[in-house]
């Protein structure tokens, strides 16, 4: 089994993400389907523990290793888009 890793980008929620995310509870706990715009907006993806909307952040990253056989990503700080207020590194298997 191999692992990957990613790392994501997110800006603050903010007003249309906060009415689109209570949206989205509303209708599970309604019982009711989601509305199609509702689920175009978080790219079919339950909102879920996420902080914010996603942001693309590959032209900030590289991936980098060393001469002891350690490797992994840099993040470039100075190339994330301005509203990037969180990181999130998580492995996948």
């Amino acid at each position: 089994m191999s692992m990957s890793t990613h790392i994501v980008g997110f800006r603050p929620p903010d007003e249309k993400w906060n009415k689109m995310k209570a949206t989205w509870l509303a209708c599970e706990n309604a019982g009711v389907p989601i509305p199609k715009e509702v689920e175009a907006f978080f790219n079919y993806v339950a909102p879920g523990d996420r902080p914010g909307a996603e942001v693309e952040i590959k032209a900030a990253m590289r991936e980098w290793k060393d001469e002891y056989d350690r490797q992994g990503f840099e993040v470039d700080i100075t190339k994330l888009p301005p509203d990037v207020k969180v990181l999130r590194f998580y492995n996948s298997w």
